[in-house]
């Protein structure tokens, strides 16, 4: 079930801009400001990598030089596996662009990727940032419910089970400090996120910034793929970039 809607939503974000699927790695854009840390997008369940295009061309125009990062085998199997192998595409973006470190703006399932490099395979030495979009931190009853219906433990998908609230996987991943290192933390989330139940299991604890964003924009309507293309999630993520305040733009397109 999960699975077959987050692929249904992305297939017609995909047929929107009308293009096939590209590698999972963006050709950067001519640098802005120089002194700017390499953004690394992170994609989610089922996510091909031209469905974070928008978001990616949004930090493009802001002058970041900007990589997609599409999931092993569209994030279907072991997290900690797509962890090792995102290990070895952030060194792959360090040594082309001479970066000591990295920001990652990661989408759902990517920001639990992006979270296990961090905190079990060394990523604070090479993470400046880190900011998770629509991810289930603590885990989401949407996983939950297709064993419950009886079709089995998440239908067989490794990744999906893990995504359960109450998984070995998140066990480990939550056990101790959830913000480790140097890393600046900000998770956004939104009350209309389908994927994400409790949308609170999207917020991590320990000193990071926690955005709900309908706390500063109550009319603001954001489903969970549309934190990847919404203009006041965007105005979010740019200002975590900049260490800067929170202050949405409630009515960015």
């Amino acid at each position: 079930m999960l699975l077959r809607k987050t692929a249904l939503a992305l297939a017609l974000a995909t047929a929107a801009v009308l293009v096939t699927t590209t590698p999972a790695v963006a050709a950067p854009a001519p640098v802005a400001a120089a002194a700017a840390n390499p953004v690394i997008v992170v994609g989610g369940l089922s996510g091909v990598a031209i469905a974070y295009e928008p978001i990616a061309a949004r930090l493009r125009g802001d002058g970041y030089r900007t990589f997609i990062y599409q999931l092993p085998g569209l994030g279907l199997g072991d997290i900690p596996a797509s962890a090792r192998a995102f290990a070895g595409f952030v060194e792959q973006v360090r040594a082309s662009t001479g970066a000591s470190t990295v920001d990652v703006v990661a989408h759902s399932e990517g920001g639990l990727v992006s979270r296990y490099y961090i905190k079990r395979l060394g990523g604070t030495a090479t993470i400046g940032r880190y900011v998770s979009l629509g991810t289930p931190q603590y885990g989401t009853y949407v996983a939950n419910i297709v064993a419950f219906l009886g079709l089995g433990s998440c239908a067989g998908i490794v990744a999906c089970q893990q995504m359960t609230i109450g998984s070995a996987f998140l066990a480990d991943l939550n056990d101790g400090d959830d913000t480790p290192g140097a890393v600046r933390y900000t998770t956004i989330r939104t009350l209309q996120d389908e994927l994400v139940r409790p949308t609170g299991n999207a917020a991590v604890n320990d000193g990071a910034t926690n955005v709900l964003i309908q706390a500063y924009c109550p009319l603001r309507v954001v489903g969970h793929l549309g934190l990847v293309l919404d203009g006041t999630a965007y105005t979010i993520v740019r200002g975590a970039l900049v260490d800067g305040p929170v202050r949405p733009n409630c009515v960015a397109l």
